[in-house]
Formats: C-alpha cells, structure tokens, sequence
C-alpha cells in the first residue's frame, strides 16, 4: 500500500478489500501513554505502509494528525490506519486514552469487530481500562491485550500480566514470553523470535524449562474452551495435541470473546511485531463474524436482518465526521451490508437528538469518491465492501452516528450509546462578526461531535458548552477560534426561580387619560406560598361583580406575565393568587387595563412581602471504588449536598445518591477525577428548586 500525498494533503491510490473475510477490524484501546499510537506505526512501518514511524505528515504522526493533539501532546481523535498482512487487510482504529475523549472511543468501538487493549509494562491497569473491559465483554466482543513498551525503565512484564488477570480475568493468558534479550518464546509453537527482522529458531532446553508452566497453562485455557470435549481427557491424559488443533481452537475461542491473548511488544526494539501481525491476521474474527446493528426503516417500523453480504442491502454508518482543513467535511464509514461505489446517489438518515443540536434527517446526496484513509491522508479507492471501513467527503448532511443507505431502501441503524457530557462551559463571541463564526462553525462541531451539547439558556442569556472535560473544552474552543470565532469564556450561570415566603398582599390600580380614550382597572389579590413543585394556582373570589367576569381572566393573564418575570428578574413559581376585589369603568375598562392591574398587584404584594430565591438542586449518582468514599462524601457535604444513601454494585463498586445544589456542580467532573484519582463517574438530573440559604443569598443577587 503506498501513502503517496498530493500537495492537498490526499494520498493518490489505496487499495479496496474485495471481499468480508478478509477484512479485520480492530480498534485499539488503553490508557494515554500506554503506547497505541506507537503501535500503529511501529506496524503500519513493517508492513511498508510507512518509510519510518511518524512520517505521513512533517512534524506529526500517522493518528496524531490533529493540531490539537499535536498541542496538547496526546491523540484526541479516532484516527484509521489500515494495512495489508499476507492477503488480510487490517484497519487499525487508533482511539483516544484520555477520558475526555470517549466519545472518540466508543464511535471506534462501534466501527470495529475486535477490540486491542495495549497496556505499558510499567504503569499497571487503570480503573477506566477495566470498566471498558467489562462493556466489551458484556456485548461479547474479542479481546486482546498487547503489553507495550517493554524497554521502560520499570517495565515488569511478569508483574503486569498479573495485574492484568486480575483485572481481566483467568483467561487473560500470554501466547509469547520475553527471552530478557529482545527475544520472544512462542508457547504453542516452541520457537523463539530473536531481534528484528527476527531470526526464528527452535528453543533450547533451557529455554522450554523456564516456559514449561506458562505453557502449561496456557494449553489447559485454550482446550477448556475447546469445542471438542475430549480434547482434555486427551491433554491430561498425556496425549501430544496436534499445534494445529490447539491454533485452531485459540482462533475459535477469540472470535467468541472468552479467551484472551497477551503478546509483548516494544516497538523500539521491534519486539512482538510479527506475532503481533500474525494474532492480528489469524486470531482476530473477520466482519462475516459480527452481527450487524438492528436496523428499521426511518419511520421505525421493522427491517429485515442484515448480514455483511458485499450484495445485499446497501447499509453503512457515519461513525465519525470531522472537518479538513483542504476537502472539508469529511465522514468515516463503516459499511455493514452491501457495497458502497462511486458517483451513485445515497440516502442518508439522522436520528434526532434535540437537545444536542441534531434533528431528525432524511436526505439523499450522491457520493463523488470513495477513499480509505490514513490520518489526515485520504487514498481514493473504487469501492467499499461489507465490513470495510472508508472516508466520504463534502456529504454535507451526514453527521456522527447517521445511517447511509440506498434512496429506494432507506433504512436506520439503532445508535450506539454516547455518554453525556458533564462540564458546562459558557462562551461568548467578541464581536458580532464574531457570532456569526461561532454560529456557523458550532453546528459543524455539534455535527460531528455527539459527546459536544449546546444549549442556549434563555433565562441566563448564555450560550453553554456542555463537554466531556477540559482537555475536551480546550479542543473545542480551539477549534472555534481557529475557525474565525474569537470567543471568550466566563462563569456558567445557574437559572433561579422566585417565591413568596409568607402570605401578603398587594392592590393593582392602572388608571390613564389618553387623547380621550381611558383606561381603568383596579384589582387586589392575596398571595400565598404554596409547596415546592405545586405550581401556580388562580383563585377568584370576587362578589357582586367589582370586577366583572369578562375582566376576571385578564387579571389571571396580567398576573401570569409578571410571574414570567418575576420581580428580581427570575420566573416566580409555587404560588396561589387570589383576587379578592377591584373596581371597573363602565366605559374605560378594558383587557389591556385589568392585565396591567394584575401585574401590577403582584409587584405590589411583593414589595409588602419576603421574596425567597430558589436554586435548582440535582440528583447525582457517583459510581466509585471503596477506598475513595469518605473523601468523596466528605466533599458532598462541603457542597451542600444530602446524601440519600449508598449501595454496593456487582462489580465491587460503591454508588452514592444524593441532591446536590447545582450551583456546586459546574466543575464536579473535574474535582471528582482528581479526588479518585480518574475511578469515579457520576450521572446528574433535575430534581426540584430549593429555597437558598440566607448566608448565600447576596451571592446570586
């Protein structure tokens, strides 16, 4: 494969599987700093993909295109490589390990059949690897580990596979072991891979003695997992087991998810590379092997099931869109079903996720050229088969998670589950030229970006970024200002309510001589509080028609609009208004007169009263480790918050639920990282409005 670039950053040809089973799609997961990244190149270079590591683009690496990882020295994008080993061709999907980046994960998680999970040899498994480990195998995806980095200083490759089977499980087992001397034993196999290119060989005596347990082990993982019951009577009974048969039940169990495969791998010293190409090529399932998602017409009713037939139903996915900076809109695919070919119209469907700025979409466009991308390289290709993975450009409808189908058999695909994001960042343009590029360049990010929610808040008047963390913010508003749109950020703003705390109450008289023309209304009310949560209530209890009937209404509308505002310039809510008198013209009187009485009555019964602001307060859950929960509470009541009880979940995790104010929450995510050292997570929703403390009071006026 060649990764020739012409000077507008595309490649000039690539090449095209022509058929599922030879496809691999892998996407490669852990901790940043773990070495994916490297890993990538250090394969894309043996496969003659790449002259050197990090040469696609000057001063930058193949995944590590963006300026923004550039900036912040980490991956904060999925990026593709794909190569070709012995006939196979593999599309690597190089994913963030920074968790603000999981949106960029999980879209990878979605577009691949297998999952690599690369650990360093020196730093252990964190908690964040170990959850995603479980979500992989609750859905039953394969699973690998690559131990990496074996030249640290500290690396410890016996003392990190033990840590990795203890946060993996039992059958978390190597199918190499280091020689000490940039050398790897093949367990099935017995041979010994010295240097790179390596030198293969038989191994010495010595050398099998010292692996006789691992291999031992290794053997009894496999056959237990062997369709073939006898296979064990056979082991145990001292039978020798054809290499062949064992390779073949190591590949089947793979593919089926429960059995897991470690290699060691050093990419400076070319250790691992070759038996990673071939576990990569051999162990891994192909596309024919993994369900396609459940798929609906756009209106939702039933599909018929798809398979990765190259000749059945044209179905494909956006699972990711980003914006070049030379061809524009550019959108990742994965085709699950059919083929997708050049110069042909497409049907493309959105699902709506209004309160992350997408709606509902249905629209055909015609797709010029088909690419398979390399980083910021695109490499035009004639097609895309089922289970492959390619690049469209400037599909100016298509967005992160959108369904490509044939315009005469236009379908959906069920989405995959996004997390939400939980830092708010308020923004404000400069200028007015300003606002306009931040208009325009925030629906492309919200487009592309469904872990990024935009929410303009009408009674703050801000416009709020909601992002998955800092580093993630710190993408998004370089993206907007590289963009065009000079933008700022300031404190994000809680939206308060009004109350009465007693009974008062107030007269509203609005009495005008006009060119004429009068206006007269005189009203009085009693106010009330009534609970949180109840609302507003009207109340009329005039006699002997002071205020006529036609005229009652009015006076509830007046009072309405005036809630609305409130009288601190907050909505007024959890009160019952009750007109009790007022007095009419029989000519002056009018709709207009009685609404502006009313409002008026209600400002006036709050000047006799106690106004009591309100704050909003939200449930939160926080899923954490033991060992942090009484930091964790402690906090909480720092905030203010109220604790409503604790449980423990299956996986050995604590769960806290509690009511916290909001007006202590906008940088919980960030503070919570830091207290658990990145373990936690928590979940937030509305619950009620709470009246504010006293001794805070000043500080929301």
């Amino acid at each position: 494969m060649g990764s020739k670039h012409s000077e507008n950053g595309q490649a000039e040809s690539g090449v095209a599987a022509d058929d599922p089973a030879k496809v691999r799609n892998i996407v490669l997961v852990g901790p940043s700093g773990s070495g994916k990244t490297t890993l990538t190149e250090a394969l894309l270079t043996a496969t003659g993909v790449l002259p050197r590591a990090g040469s696609v683009t000057e001063g930058t690496t193949v995944c590590d295109h963006d300026p923004a990882a550039v900036r912040q020295q980490r991956s904060v994008g999925l990026a593709v490589a794909p190569f070709l080993h012995e006939g196979i061709k593999v599309n690597l999907i190089d994913t963030p390990g920074y968790a603000d980046f999981v949106g960029e994960l999980r879209a990878g998680l979605r577009a691949a059949d297998a999952a690599l999970f690369v650990v360093c040899a020196a730093e252990g498994v964190d908690a964040a690897t170990t959850t995603l480990w479980a979500e992989c195998a609750a859905v039953g995806m394969p699973r690998a580990v690559v131990i990496a980095r074996l030249d640290h200083p500290r690396a410890d490759f016996d003392g990190e596979l033990a840590l990795c089977q203890a946060a993996f499980g039992p059958n978390v087992l190597p199918l190499y072991l280091p020689t000490g001397d940039d050398g790897l034993v093949g367990l099935i196999t017995q041979r010994v891979f010295d240097g790179h290119p390596p030198a293969v060989r038989d191994a010495t005596q010595a050398e099998l003695e010292q692996v006789a347990d691992a291999r031992d082990a290794l053997l009894e993982g496999i056959i237990a997992e062997s369709e073939d019951e006898s296979l064990m009577d056979r082991y145990l009974a001292g039978e020798p087991i054809d290499t062949d048969t064992i390779i073949a039940d190591l590949e089947t169990a793979v593919a089926r998810g429960s059995f897991h495969p470690v290699i060691p791998f050093c990419a400076y010293t070319g250790v691992g590379i070759q038996p990673l190409l071939e576990a990569l090529t051999r162990a891994f399932p192909s596309p024919l092997e993994h369900p396609v998602p459940m798929v609906t017409d756009p209106h939702g009713k039933p599909h018929a099931p798809l398979t990765a037939d190259p000749n059945g139903p044209l179905a494909a996915e956006v699972v990711r869109t980003a914006v070049d900076s030379y061809v524009g809109r550019v959108s990742l695919v994965r085709v699950f079903s059919g083929t997708l070919r050049p110069e042909r119209q497409i049907h493309v469907s959105g699902h709506g996720l209004a309160d992350r700025g997408h709606d509902d979409h249905d629209v055909d466009e015609r797709v010029a050229h088909i690419y398979s991308p390399l980083g910021a390289g695109l490499r035009e290709v004639p097609y895309c088969v089922a289970g492959d993975l390619c690049a469209l450009t400037k599909v100016g409808s298509a967005e992160t998670g959108d369904t490509v189908s044939a315009p005469e058999d236009p379908i959906l695909m069920r989405p995959w589950q996004m997390p939400e994001p939980l830092l708010p960042v308020a923004v404000i343009a400069k200028t007015r030229s300003d606002e306009d590029a931040l208009a325009r360049n925030l629906s492309r990010l919200v487009a592309g970006d469904p872990t990024l929610r935009m929410d303009r808040n009408p009674e703050t008047h801000q416009l709020v970024l909601w992002c998955m963390g800092e580093a993630h913010a710190d993408v998004v508003l370089a993206r907007l200002r590289a963009g065009g749109a000079d933008v700022e950020t300031e404190p994000v703003k809680v939206s308060l309510r009004e109350t009465f705390a007693g009974p008062s109450r107030g007269h509203g008289r609005h009495v005008k001589q006009s060119g004429g023309h009068g206006q007269y209304a005189v009203c009085d009310i009693e106010v009330e509080p009534l609970p949180t949560g109840s609302g507003f209530e009207f109340v009329d209890k005039v006699v002997g028609g002071a205020v006529p009937h036609q005229f009652i209404s009015s006076v509830e509308k007046g009072v309405r609009a005036q809630l609305a505002r409130g009288v601190q310039g907050h909505p007024m809510v959890d009160i019952r208004v009750t007109l009790v008198d007022g007095k009419a013209h029989s000519v002056d009187s009018s709709d207009a007169a009685f609404q502006m009485a009313g409002s008026l009555a209600l400002k006036d019964a709050a000047s006799n009263g106690r106004i009591s602001l309100l704050e909003p307060v939200d449930t939160v859950e926080i899923r954490l480790p033991d060992e942090h929960l009484g930091t964790v509470l402690g906090d909480l009541s720092s905030r203010r918050g109220r604790v409503l009880g604790t449980e423990s979940d299956s996986d050995g995790y604590t769960v806290i639920h509690s009511e916290v104010p909001a007006a202590a929450l906008p940088r919980y995510l960030i503070e919570l990282r830091s207290m658990t050292s990145g373990s936690a997570s928590f979940s937030r929703g509305f619950a009620r409005f709470d009246p504010v403390p006293e001794s805070l009071t000043a500080q929301f006026a």
